[in-house]
């Protein structure tokens, strides 16, 4: 493939890194992370190998949902920084080829917001439409409010105009009516600022129910979704929007705007990583195998976005109830550990009991599936969470640099994690000391994902193993061929894997030194040990490895 054109695309085969600004790194050492602060981490970031950072909300906020409630979408929150700060931020990461996106939390404002206000002082407002109001709510479906510990409304009585307002989420966050033309238009004049000031697009939060409220015998809902992506590309052909869209996967192609590709341009796939964790309490491929091959294409240039653990809960929602207690019972026994009935609130190496094997297998499962890969910060790490902040803040901790935490001189805003996953126990510093360390399990992956463009690019097939516990998979693109092995149990086993079209061709382990070869019946035998896994790439006895990936066609 030409490095050309997947520079064009960059997003198909990016490794994107989600981070708080305010949990990453103290700058000026008041216990808040900052702009300053993380800029002085965009060296290790780059090491790391990371091509695209996204950013957590950093706007002006009361902070009562972590950012996610603004009250000015055009400036920086005061406790991160300034405009200043920020755009030299920008700068240095464009200068070490990062790229940067942000979230674009537009389905509701806080109730502080200056629009909020002016809508609710009058029936009259100028605002008034801005927002959704109704005299008699419609009834609720008790089931569909996302956050039933704290709500159990979509509506909210206003006594000063005597309506009730719409909240998708939380009472403090009105929603926006982004049905509302003159609310469409100033969405685009957000992303217009924040694309001036160098962002390569946007994380689109809760998608589903950002274009709900849009009357469909009005319009069609994705329209608001075109409109946006056409906006984006008249500006910047290159930006993208990374959608937050949990939905079956036979609803959400509608969302990359179906075969045209024209509205979401990467969406994450929930289904898969909610099937890979079920896998994993089971010890059994079967049911992320079983996603793979349900998974539907997306248009031409969009992507899926692969993760196994974000900044909210880990929500298992598509799964039945039954499944969803394996898994409880499987990473998540306690009460305190899980949230909302649907959900842990851990991080990935606390859940799987801070065994290395089976962290670093989930991660070569992560990087290798077939998308792009997106991960939280201090995944790389190994870092856990503390159960002791509320909801879903207890992943949400300080980053750990070193053994006396390092993210600050002063008193951190939140505790870090405790115990085994204590900033003494798990920390930047030591593990970049340790050639055995998760942080350069990490770097590897990264390195060996970005010389595999077949991964991302490639046309995918899930093998039959042969054995419950292996997942295996190939990716084909123009004549070059990977092959991933994953196991999931904690024994070695031995499967036989048919390669069709790769007779007598040599496999290259490359995550360590070790070739196999497939027979002229097409079959190879491939050893794994306990959660052992294996990315193989395959080349003809002529041809040296390292020439026969896509990359160097």
């Amino acid at each position: 493939m030409r490095l050309t054109y997947t520079s064009d695309v960059w997003w198909k085969n990016a490794v994107i890194y989600c981070l708080d600004v305010e949990t990453f790194k103290d700058g000026n050492d008041d216990g808040v992370g900052d702009f300053r602060g993380l800029t002085q981490q965009i060296d290790y970031l780059a090491g790391l190998g990371v091509t695209c950072l996204w950013l957590m909300p950093f706007f002006p906020t009361p902070n009562r949902d972590d950012g996610y409630d603004i009250t000015d979408f055009y400036s920086i929150d005061p406790r991160l920084g300034t405009l200043g700060d920020f755009v030299e931020f920008m700068r240095t990461a464009h200068d070490r080829g990062l790229r940067v996106i942000a979230d674009l939390v537009v389905n509701h404002t806080s109730d502080q917001h200056p629009w909020f206000q002016e809508a609710r002082s009058s029936k009259d407002s100028p605002r008034r439409d801005w927002y959704v109001w109704s005299d008699t709510p419609e009834p609720d479906d008790p089931s569909k409010v996302p956050f039933p510990d704290k709500e159990n409304s979509f509506w909210e009585y206003d006594e000063g105009s005597g309506q009730y307002y719409l909240h998708s989420f939380y009472r403090h966050q009105p929603d926006l009516n982004v049905g509302n033309p003159e609310v469409k238009d100033e969405i685009a004049r957000i992303l217009g600022f924040w694309m001036e000031l160098g962002l390569s697009g946007f994380r689109v939060d809760a998608v589903p129910f950002l274009i709900e409220n849009i009357d469909p015998k009005l319009a069609n809902p994705h329209e608001f979704l075109a409109d946006l992506r056409a906006f984006m590309m008249r500006r910047n052909g290159g930006a993208i929007l990374l959608g937050e869209v949990n939905v079956p996967y036979k609803e959400l192609l509608r969302y990359f705007g179906d075969g045209l590709g024209d509205q979401i341009t990467m969406c994450f796939d929930f289904i898969g990583m909610q099937q890979a964790w079920l896998s994993m309490a089971r010890e059994d491929a079967a049911p992320l195998a079983a996603a793979l091959r349900e998974r539907p294409k997306p248009p031409k240039d969009c992507q899926w976005a692969i993760f196994l653990r974000n900044h909210d809960e880990l929500t298992l929602d598509k799964l039945t109830e039954e499944e969803r207690q394996e898994i409880f019972r499987a990473f998540g026994p306690r009460e305190d550990m899980q949230i909302f009935g649907r959900g842990l609130r851990r991080r990935l190496p606390t859940m799987l009991g801070g065994d290395l094997r089976r962290i670093k297998m989930a991660y070569s499962l992560l990087f290798s599936m077939p998308g792009t890969p997106v991960i939280f910060y201090g995944e790389e790490i190994g870092m856990g969470e503390n159960l002791d902040e509320e909801g879903r803040m207890a992943v949400r901790i300080p980053m750990q640099w070193s053994e006396d935490g390092g993210f600050s001189q002063a008193e951190p805003v939140r505790e870090m994690a405790a115990g085994s996953f204590a900033p003494d126990r798990v920390n930047v510093a030591d593990q970049k000391r340790d050639t055995n360390s998760l942080l350069r399990w990490f770097q590897l992956l990264i390195e060996r994902y970005r010389e595999c463009p077949e991964l991302a690019w490639g046309e995918y097939t899930v093998l039959d193993s042969g054995h419950k516990a292996v997942l295996a998979h190939r990716s084909d693109v123009d004549g070059a061929t990977v092959v991933i092995a994953h196991n999931f149990c904690d024994t070695a086993v031995d499967v036989q894997l048919t390669l069709h079209g790769l007779e007598r061709c040599y496999l290259t382990d490359l995550l360590v030194d070790e070739t196999l070869e497939v027979s002229a019946e097409s079959t190879v035998r491939v050893p794994l040990g306990p959660h052992g896994c294996r990315w193989l790439r395959a080349s003809p006895p002529e041809l040296p490895p390292e020439d026969a990936s896509a990359k160097a066609m």
